[in-house]
């Protein structure tokens, strides 16, 4: 493990070089007829769509940490590099932004990501981020490990987890586009369980820059009990509790499967869209207007 410190900034690189092939993971558990979507009972999620990360949603997700100086750890497993300097590009927008104090933890080795020197630096973090890549990636290095058992601590702390891209996918119970092939497959075998952070709901990015806004169907049309929001580029939701608000750029997309008859039906709409500022009842699964801003962190 190297250490390195300098102006302010705390940088820690942990890697190894080789990934199993056919690693071996638990089986999805089946998924409950009775829906249950949740969010996270303290703390907060900041889920991205992709492409710009915009000043709104960076000062959205220090806000809930607790400013630019609470520690972060950034996780870009994802991106399938073998190792990530102290000054990989991927850091850029968070030292453009003034954060303080950034760790950087890779592995691709579940025994290291099971190990206590490895996740040290999740125990003292106020903030999570994974960046984009393949989600496939990060269920392989930490799904089930004592790397996910530690983040789900930062939330228990009051603290944020975000991600973008893929590392937005990877934050749900049900986790689309993980397939090793590509990731045009929505639902794949072996790959469908995320970290959970988000139960009973399936995330895709990059919705309407990639023309992908329909995609989510197939899913809630196989599981009804899942919640499918489609995000798009430079757009987020920040999860807190039993609600989500949308914020950045563009859209959001709900498809709920459970809608079975009804107004969107009828009008041939099988989801609709969510603007920034409009707030979503994760327990009523209902739209529920606009964010007071004075409510806000």
């Amino acid at each position: 493990m190297g250490r390195r410190g300098g102006m302010g900034k705390t940088l820690v690189a942990l890697a190894v070089l080789c990934l199993p092939a056919f690693p071996a993971h638990p089986a999805l558990p089946a998924l409950s007829a009775d829906p249950v979507v949740k969010g996270p009972e303290r703390g907060a999620l900041v889920i991205v769509g992709g492409g710009r990360v915009g000043p709104e949603i960076l000062t959205r997700f220090f806000d809930l940490a607790g400013g630019r100086d609470a520690p972060l750890v950034v996780i870009p497993t994802a991106n399938g590099a073998d190792t990530f300097p102290d000054d990989w590009s991927g850091l850029k927008m968070f030292k453009d932004f003034g954060v303080t104090t950034i760790t950087l933890l890779h592995t691709t080795d579940r025994k290291i990501a099971d190990s206590e020197e490895f996740v040290r630096p999740i125990t003292t973090a106020r903030a999570v981020w994974f960046p984009g890549g393949r989600q496939w990636r990060l269920v392989d290095s930490y799904l089930h490990t004592r790397t996910q058992r530690e983040i789900e601590r930062v939330l228990e702390r009051g603290g944020v987890v975000g991600g973008s891209s893929a590392g937005a996918s990877i934050l749900a119970s049900y986790m689309v586009r993980g397939a090793r092939e590509n990731n045009d497959i929505m639902m794949a075998p072996g790959y469908e369980e995320g970290f959970g952070l988000i139960k009973g709901v399936a995330i895709d990015q990059h919705m309407l820059t990639r023309n992908r806004q329909d995609d989510l169907e197939e899913v809630v049309a196989k599981h009804p009990d899942v919640l499918g929001i489609g995000l798009d580029e430079s757009t987020a939701i920040v999860v807190r509790g039993q609600q989500f608000e949308v914020t950045g750029a563009s859209k959001v997309a709900i498809h709920d499967g459970r809608i079975v008859k009804g107004a969107q039906e009828r009008h041939g709409k099988k989801y609709f869209f969510m603007a920034p500022g409009e707030r979503y009842d994760l327990t009523k699964l209902e739209r529920i207007g606009k964010a007071n801003r004075s409510e806000q962190p």
